[in-house]
């Protein structure tokens, strides 16, 4: 029997389901962007709603009743002046409208509600265009993602975390890493651009634009499956590239696009990364500040994980897990700070940013904060990117402390997992990840979701020793061991830390913890801080909650049934406030199949966009609790040496999305659970591709026939011992009781 806490523990090389020149001064060496393909319809009438512009974003404090950009403003603080719903009020918050999605993949977008319309994304890049009092649709538009060629490109799912809205257009990047301009009243296409430089490389777009200056900012995912990393600016009325950023350098033989890449370059040694990519993809967070005309862009991991292999002579490896300034209007470099050097655990900084103005050690300084996943809180100098303060903010084993005078971590020498498998804090998930945070400036405080989850890393075994690692086009490019992932965990469970999962009060200067809350899981959302004294946040059991800002005492509770990532926002429509929350998870908790008592592994992952006001009596349909009893099926035919076949094949291909050791969550189907019409379709699903255009797209690119059998037959054995070590436990106990 697995024992039900293994699966809330992570292993480094699957992070996948919970997993971005100037041209005007310096040319550019990369084939240049298509022009923007304008809509073929006939010229859609001019926008009266999603008026949005620089001005509006800037003075976003005498409008609190909207919420205009990602952030809620340009700093990005997300932190509400609305008081309305407040520590006495909030008991009476009720469901107000909820919207049914259509859905079961993960939702964790952020919406834009301006002048009663709210504008939000959900999977597969759909957007939406709503009223924001009754929920009625004004609008829908479906950039028909080919689900059959992108599914097995996205890392983390189908997922999209919101669109820009500005000077009466939305903006959406499409997961096939499209972005498309539609007019904000009637939903009709404008133009769109396609951002890819390779698109034989798995490119993804997951991110929410930004919108300043008259452009359009986006980044682009796939570090996991070997790209290299670039943000990107477009002209918001035509479409057209204005410049483009790469955060790694490619091939040193073919030239530097920019002085940044020549400079980034001499702190790669040796090996051969431009042909994995790289990685660094900016699929986050991008801040524009307007004090100093910087875009601040959060760069992630490297392609491959491992530094030994992408870069087998050391070096830092500019501009991996990094935070990097650079002109707004013309891309050039200004500074940028390496959160962690060498990246080699997938410690992104993609995290979001915030922007601030605070006294700190007697000057009244700008700054930049962040909680990116390596465990330290760090508070930059926006004006020349230099390290103020690194305050852990959970438990770390990989370092000791943030060397102050050198701006580097002092890395833990006990940890190092090149010849021994180490669990190691934080893991791949991070100690914190890409679901908001909130600040609120009058208490210096700063709330975020947390997590103290360990990773097991281990190199691959193919690659220890032998040089450096060969793109696999097909799938991951991570140097870490995927084949024997299940069995790893296993033979090291005894000496895992347990996961941990909080809501945690903040001050960024001192690194005290004010307050923190535990969760039952460490898999949580997002948080909003509000003038009402309230933090709300949604958490892996369906509870939306509302917490006391100055205690963290619970003060109100609805129950979604289903687990939330996604951040809530308040806004206000004719003197009544609204709160409003996404459901439906996914990301990193794909691999917590064994956590049972999550609300989706409950009932299942309802994607749905609820708003609340005071006193407000609308009900929520109750699901019924799913039947997860593992049905009894013979074994095939299969020698114990063919289901060890099956199983590294399995943790290679399908782990990802349908869990390890064959434990999904709910978001993917669980195989143990299979219907025999499923058992004997199997060849036809996984080869021939016949569910392809729902996301389940063919592997005969990478399993042949005969491979395909032998992981049919080592999930027929997993789901055969998993149902014997329940019917086991469920006997002893009822002999107990």
């Amino acid at each position: 029997m697995i024992h039900p806490s293994l699966t809330v523990r992570f292993v480094a090389g699957i992070s996948l389901i919970g997993v971005v020149v100037f041209a005007t001064a310096c040319g550019e060496s990369d084939t240049p962007a298509p022009a923007a393909e304008a809509a073929r319809e006939a010229p859609a009438p001019a926008a009266s709603i999603g008026l949005i512009d620089d001005a509006r974003i800037e003075n976003a404090e005498s409008e609190p009743g909207n919420w205009l950009t990602y952030g809620r403003d340009s700093n990005e603080q997300r932190f509400s002046p609305l008081e309305q719903v407040n520590r006495e009020s909030v008991s009476r918050l009720g469901l107000a409208w909820m919207k049914d999605l259509g859905s079961n993949f993960a939702q964790e977008a952020t919406p834009i509600v301006v002048d009663g319309t709210m504008f939000f994304t959900t999977a597969w890049s759909i957007v939406y265009a709503v009223d924001a009092v009754t929920g009625e649709t004004k609008w829908r538009y479906d950039p028909e993602v080919p689900k059959e060629t992108t599914a097995r490109r996205a890392c983390c799912g189908p997922v999209n975390r919101g669109a820009a809205v500005y000077k009466g257009r939305v903006y959406v990047g499409s997961l096939d890493g499209r972005l498309i301009a539609l007019n904000a009243s009637t939903g009709e296409k404008v133009w769109e651009t396609d951002t890819l430089i390779d698109r034989e490389r798995p490119y993804t777009i997951t991110g929410a634009p930004r919108a300043a200056r008259g452009k359009i900012y986006i980044g682009n995912g796939g570090a996991e499956f070997g790209v290299r990393g670039y943000v990107t600016a477009y002209d918001a009325e035509t479409g057209a590239q204005v410049w483009r950023f790469f955060t790694v350098p490619g091939d040193p033989a073919l030239g530097f696009e920019s002085p940044a890449m020549e400079m980034a370059a001499k702190t790669w040694k040796g090996g051969e990364w431009w042909k994995i990519g790289g990685g660094g993809t900016t699929w986050n967070s991008i801040v524009y500040d307007a004090d100093f005309n910087n875009l601040y862009l959060g760069v992630g991991n490297g392609a491959p994980w491992i530094r030994a292999i992408r870069s087998p002579g050391g070096g830092d490896n500019l501009f991996l897990a990094s935070i990097v300034a650079v002109d707004a209007d013309t891309g050039e470099y200004k500074w940028h700070y390496q959160t962690t050097p060498g990246d080699n655990w997938d410690y992104t900084a993609v995290q979001d940013m915030m922007l601030a103005e605070m006294e700190v050690d007697g000057v009244q300084t700008k700054v930049l904060m962040q909680a990116p996943k390596n465990g330290f809180f760090y508070v930059l100098d926006r004006a020349d990117g230099k390290l103020l303060r690194a305050n852990q903010y959970v438990g770390i084993t990989w370092a000791s402390h943030v060397d102050m005078e050198t701006g580097r971590p002092v890395e833990n020498p006990e940890m190092d997992f090149q010849e021994e498998t180490k669990w190691i804090l934080p893991g791949p998930l991070g100690g914190h990840n890409w679901q908001a945070m909130s600040f609120d400036a009058s208490t210096r405080t700063v709330y975020f979701p947390a997590q103290e989850w360990p990773g097991l890393y281990t190199v691959a075994d193919e690659f220890k020793n032998t040089g450096f690692l060969k793109r696999e086009p097909k799938g991951v490019n991570l140097g870490t061991e995927l084949a024997r992932v299940g069995q790893l965990v296993l033979e090291n469970e005894a000496d895992a830390p347990d996961p941990k999962g909080y809501l945690k009060a903040f001050d960024p200067l001192t690194g005290e913890e004010k307050w923190a809350v535990e969760h039952e899981h460490y898999w949580n959302g997002g948080v909003l801080a509000t003038q009402g004294g309230v933090v709300f946040q949604g958490d892996a059991m369906g509870n939306f909650s509302a917490y006391d800002a100055a205690t963290g005492a619970t003060l109100w509770q609805f129950q979604t049934y289903t687990s939330i990532l996604g951040p809530p926002i308040t806004f206000e429509i004719d003197g009544t406030q609204y709160v409003s929350i996404m459901t439906g998870t996914g990301g990193g908790n794909h691999f917590d199949g064994y956590f049972n008592d999550s609300a989706t592994i409950k009932y299942g992952n309802y994607g749905r966009m609820l708003v609340f006001a005071l006193d407000a009596k609308a009900e929520i349909p109750v699901p019924a609790v799913l039947d997860r009893q593992i049905p009894e099926r013979a074994e095939m035919a299969a020698t114990p040496a063919q289901i060890d076949q099956g199983d590294r094949l399995f943790h290679s291909w399908c782990a990802p999305c349908h869990g390890i050791n064959v434990a999904s969550t709910g978001v993917y189907p669980d195989l143990r659970l299979m219907a025999e019409a499923t058992h004997q379709s199997f060849q036809q699903i996984v080869i021939d591709g016949v569910r392809a255009k729902l996301g389940m797209a063919s592997f005969a690119d990478a399993l042949t026939a005969d491979e395909a059998e032998l992981i049919h037959a080592y999930i027929v054995n997993r789901a055969n011992l998993d149902r014997a070590a329940a019917l086991e436990e469920a006997t002893a106990e009822a002999a107990g009781g």
